[in-house]
């Protein structure tokens, strides 16, 4: 019989806020203290918003990253990404960029030129997930999976899964990662009731984006950008929908090592993240041409 995690407490954003002009994101955490999400460091709910047409794209220019991932999941518009490792690439609607910066990358993420000329609706979702000491220094790599790469898992009534990372009901997703990690994308029907698993002694959590839902038969979640943060004792969620909702559950192995961060760099020590300062400016991460 399937074990509940335990349901820690149900969360709002702890900001809300602009990343550069193209990304009005609501952090789901860390930002409303929330610390006990490891392996993943970050979640940024961006829109959705409306955009009206623009001849000049908006976005993030050229900006580093060392020491984890950034994992970018489309909803709605879509965003060109190139770095200075050379890879390039378009996010469109359920399609996701797989970035490792490792070592250091420097990379821009704008909103894609036709979207930018036409506007529209923009949503996306931006996670950042912690690497081991033993991998933050390796070469960086980047995954742009499509759509139709990612598998889906039928979980009755109008409800679904799209296994982005990770393993559900025999479903493997086409993320490569460090450590263990599942990232689902569920879309859940109204009156639609799921048992979800996740591993024993994952740190876990629901991300509501919007819509409202029933967690562990017990708690009510509704609205948009709300995080029910599950602890690592057990091995299910349940969710029952209310109405339409879409959510991303998340869980990882924990990655039990020092954290220091300063801005874009996640790193174990104070001494290393000044050197990713020095690396940095020295140019040693690389510039975009």
């Amino acid at each position: 019989m399937a074990n509940n995690k335990e349901l820690l407490g149900i969360h709002g954003p702890g900001s809300n806020h602009w990343v550069g002009d193209g990304f009005p994101v609501r952090n789901l955490f860390p930002s409303n203290g929330v610390t006990q999400m490891n392996p993943f460091l970050m979640l940024d709910y961006a829109g959705p918003t409306r955009f009206e047409p623009s001849n000049r794209p908006r976005g993030v220019g050229e900006h580093p990253h060392r020491g984890f991932e950034t994992v970018t999941i489309a909803y709605q518009g879509a965003v060109e990404h190139r770095d200075s490792a050379g890879n390039s690439g378009t996010i469109r609607p359920g399609d996701v960029q797989w970035m490792t910066a490792a070592s250091g990358i420097v990379h821009e993420e704008m909103h894609e030129r036709e979207f930018s000329r036409a506007g529209g609706i923009f949503e996306m979702v931006q996670l950042w997930v912690n690497l081991p000491k033993a991998h933050k220094m390796s070469a960086p790599c980047y995954q742009g999976i499509l759509s139709g790469q990612i598998p889906i898992v039928d979980l009755g009534a109008g409800a679904f899964a799209r296994v982005i990372a990770g393993e559900l009901s025999g479903a493997k997703g086409p993320a490569r990662t460090f450590t263990p990690v599942n990232v689902f994308d569920v879309r859940l029907s109204a009156g639609s009731k799921v048992e979800l698993s996740l591993p024993e002694g994952h740190n876990a959590g629901v991300a509501l984006l919007r819509g409202d839902i029933v967690v562990n038969g017990s708690k009510s979640v509704r609205g948009e950008a709300q995080l029910a943060l599950l602890g690592p004792a057990g091995d299910s969620v349940s969710l029952e929908a209310k109405e339409q909702s879409i959510l991303l559950v998340l869980s990882g192995e924990p990655i039990n090592e020092p954290v220091a961060s300063y801005g874009p760099f996640v790193m174990n020590t104070q001494a290393e993240l000044r050197q990713a300062v020095e690396d940095y400016r020295a140019g040693k991460m690389g510039h975009l041409k």
